[in-house]
């Protein structure tokens, strides 16, 4: 491993859980099922990336919950809930209570802004505030205080024969250390840093300016710099970095024509900022996993950080989520350093 790059500590995989609208029960399922065998692979973690009005998973947390029955060790998280769509109260309420199912195995990553196509689902999602809620970091603050034991009323006490807190319940010590935010600017890595939260950063930036000639992986290590340096725990503050990543040790002929194909079409949108938010798109990894170990280690952001969570392409098979998630762990995440975790 070259002596620029850490060791690999943490390996982890996300899934979007994909269903089909007539049988979902059965994507759900398969999600379950994907996340067993990151346990058993030895990943440190697995995280659930949420999708509303559409065939991907609406509630993460109620998928986790089941996640945690289901398994004994792998940590579970979510990247991201977007905030925009949340009540941050009962929301600390369902992440507190699934901590406590897990064992302390949750790990919930959030984001803030508008709900996606705002101005259709409104009506539904807030019919009478609509124009009054807030969108900013001041949710994410709310939903800190609220899961790191801030008060949460000024009542409390005994009313009858019911027990009322003053704070949510239940309390999970140690969820608040836990909270990651997914950011894509440098504003809100240094945000999240200031708040002593963890940092999410994808595949997915905003690039700074028009002016701005850096390259995807130089965008993605100021945004580390610029969390870790507001952070209190400075250069120790965790950062996951979240690409796509897709090892073809084990692949049939079949399969790799298929990766190839899929990472082909989406390499257009990288080369330069898409839209008018400017968002820059890191190029898909697909290869043996020395071959990507080695675009790893020459990534700048790559070689700062110890953690990842590898994104798993969202329109393959289940087998094909084996074949990948078998080459991360028993290939690609030892060819970095990785050792995996023993069994729970």
């Amino acid at each position: 491993m070259p002596p620029t790059s850490r060791p690999l500590r943490k390996l982890g995989f996300l899934t979007i859980g994909l269903f089909d609208g007539d049988d979902p029960a059965r994507g759900h399922e398969t999600t379950l099922e994907i996340i067993e065998l990151g346990e058993r692979l030895g990943f440190d973690s697995a995280w659930v990336r949420h999708r509303h009005l559409q065939y991907g998973i609406s509630s993460p947390v109620a998928v986790l919950a089941a996640a945690s029955q289901r398994t004994r060790r792998i940590e579970l998280g979510t990247a991201v809930i977007p905030l925009g769509w949340e009540n941050p109260l009962r929301l600390a309420e369902d992440l507190a209570t699934v901590d406590i199912l897990s064992g302390g195995r949750l790990n919930p990553g959030v984001s803030v802004g508008p709900p996606m196509h705002y101005d259709q689902v409104k009506d539904a999602l807030y019919p009478d505030t609509a124009d009054a809620e807030d969108f900013g970091y001041e949710r994410v603050r709310r939903l800190l205080d609220l899961v790191r034991g801030k008060s949460a009323t000024d009542f409390s006490g005994v009313e009858g024969f019911e027990v009322f807190s003053d704070r949510v319940q239940p309390h999970s010590l140690g969820l608040g250390r836990r909270l990651w935010y997914g950011g894509g600017s440098v504003s809100s890595a240094r945000w999240a840093g200031e708040h002593g939260m963890n940092f999410l950063t994808s595949s997915v930036l905003k690039a700074d300016g028009p002016d701005d000639t850096r390259d995807f992986a130089q965008i993605q290590l100021s945004h580390i710099q610029a969390f870790r340096a507001a952070h209190p725990d400075g250069g120790a503050a965790r950062v996951s970095q979240g690409l796509v990543v897709i090892p073809t040790d084990s692949a049939s002929p079949e399969q790799r024509a298929k990766y190839e194909e899929f990472v082909a079409k989406r390499l257009p949108r990288t080369t330069s900022p898409q839209g008018p938010a400017r968002l820059l798109f890191a190029p898909d990894l697909v290869g043996t996993s020395e071959e990507i170990a080695e675009q790893l280690y020459a990534h700048a952001a790559f070689r700062e950080i110890d953690e990842v969570a590898f994104a798993l392409p969202f329109t393959f098979e289940h087998e094909d989520y084996v074949q990948i998630l078998t080459d991360m762990a028993t290939k690609l995440g030892p060819a970095l350093g990785w050792r995996p975790a023993a069994a729970g």
